[in-house]
This record gives structure tokens, sequence and C-alpha cells, in this order.
């Protein structure tokens, strides 16, 4: 298995394909304007980019759920193992095992952390005897949701509830998880444990990931390519490793530059020089 700071093999099976994507939301906003971008099997693929850039649209685009915020796919291709899936039920995709884990965690609050998780498997006809090895599997990755599993998901911390969402996801046994910026609101202790856990998940159980996330810095440590978005536009991808490198990636989005690292004051007109605008 490939470490992070290692790009993906180029032959690498693609799982999904997202190919010069439209989105428009209530017929008039035009939110994403040609996003491309593939998943290999057995990577993480990283999509970063300020708030508002459209990672969490292009997430569910993937996933399926604009409709319900009165969004569509107006152009472009979705794919994923090489069928059309951008009109599909959300139900048909998850089936396929693409599993979305949405940003703010999203837990049913007023159930147990243990019966949470077994909401993941609700979809499973594999039997209660496989269903119990993976709850027991989702308690080995995530040994705090173990000893909190009669607590009430509502009554946890953020940390303990985004593992929750994490784990939920497990159940189901997917093959790419779209995880939707998973650090967010997060001590940085817990990003480093979250992080983490989802490179084991890659490289222990061979979940792919799909993930969208602000924090540049920490994610394209544990990614093995990255996609940069801004304003609905793919502006710049590449293996991770060499976006950590990447002169404008460092100065505009990990705060340094060839002097050092910069401030807030130094850097805040980027926009105006951005040699890829």
């Amino acid at each position: 298995m490939l470490d992070a700071a290692q790009t993906t093999d180029v032959q690498a099976e693609t799982l999904l394909e997202v190919n010069n994507i439209e989105v428009i939301y209530n017929h008039v906003i035009l939110v994403l304007k040609g996003v491309s971008l593939t998943v290999p099997k057995g990577g993480i693929t990283a999509l970063l980019g300020g708030n508002g850039a459209g990672k969490t649209t292009t997430l569910k685009a993937v996933s399926n759920l604009l409709h319900s915020e009165r969004g569509e796919v107006t152009k472009g291709s979705i794919k994923y193992r090489g069928q059309s899936v951008h009109e599909s039920d959300p139900a048909v995709l998850v089936e396929k095992g693409v599993i979305q884990v949405m940003e703010g965690r999203h837990c049913f609050e007023h159930l147990t952390v243990e019966e949470n998780l077994l909401t993941g498997a609700y979809t499973r006809k594999d039997g209660g005897a496989a269903i119990q090895r993976d709850l027991e599997l989702v308690y080995n990755y995530f040994p705090r949701l173990k000893e909190r599993r009669r607590s009430q998901a509502g009554y946890t911390s953020g940390g303990e509830q985004q593992m929750v969402a994490m784990g939920r996801a497990l159940m189901s046994r997917p093959e790419t998880i779209l995880l939707d910026e998973p650090s967010m609101g997060l001590a940085p202790q817990l990003v480093e444990e979250i992080f983490g856990i989802v490179k084991d998940l890659n490289e222990q159980e061979g979940v792919s990931f799909l993930l969208a996330e602000q924090n540049t810095n920490v994610a394209l440590r544990f990614a093995h390519y990255g996609y940069i978005l801004e304003s609905g536009r793919v502006v710049m991808d590449g293996p991770a490793a060499e976006l950590r490198e990447n002169p404008d990636v460092k100065e505009f989005y990990l705060g340094m530059s060839d002097e050092g690292r910069k401030s807030f004051r130094d850097v805040r007109s980027y926009r105006r020089r951005k040699r890829w605008l």
C-alpha cells in the first residue's frame, strides 16, 4: 500500500470519474463550472479550497443529493465503475458502495452511539453475525465509541460525533467514502486522530476516499492526490507531495513562501496575484 506522501499508481483502477460537470441551483446560480476529477481504487483523493469554493456541492453531485437543495447537474457526466450514476437514486449509489459522511456530522441525537452505528447497516442483507463482526471492527478503529456505546449521541463531543458518523458509514461496508470537512470544529489533536484513522482504513481495509477539506496542510499530508477548487473551478491538481511543494500552494494555502511563513496581512490580497487565474 502506498504511503500518503507518495502518488497513487497511474495504472490503478478508476472507481469514480467526474467529467466536466456544471451544477446550477434554483435554475439560476452557477456553482460548479466544468469540474473534472478521478478517484482511483485504494486512493485518498483530496478536494481542497476555501469556504464556498464548491467542495460540498461536488460531493453532493456525486451522491445525488442536490435535488433536496434545488440543485442539479446540467452538464457533464459522473461515472462509477464505468456506469453513469448522476441521474441515479441516492440509494442505488449506497448499494454500489458509495457512502457520504456529511459536513457537520449529523448524528441521530436521540439514539445511542451504538444505535447510530447500526443504522448504517440498515440496507445490508448478510445477516446479524456479519453486522456484529463489523460493529466490533468499528469499535476497534474507534475505541472511544465502545466506551460511549450506551450514551445518547447528542451528548457526546464533536470529535466523538465525527467518529460516529464515520463508523456509521463503515457499517454499510463501503468501497468509497465521500468525506466532507472531517476537521471542521475539531481541536488539532482530534483532527490528527481522525485523519490517522482515515489512513488506516485506506491501507488496512482498502476503502477509497474522496475528502473535501479546508485544512490543506493536514489533507495534503494524508492524501495521495489533490484537486484545488476556486469559485467552482479546478485551478490546480497533482500528487499531494508535489502540491505541498508548489510555491503557490505554499503561499496561498499553507501560509508559507520561499522567505518563510507569511502573515495574513501580506497575503490577504492574494486573489489579485494568483498565477493560475
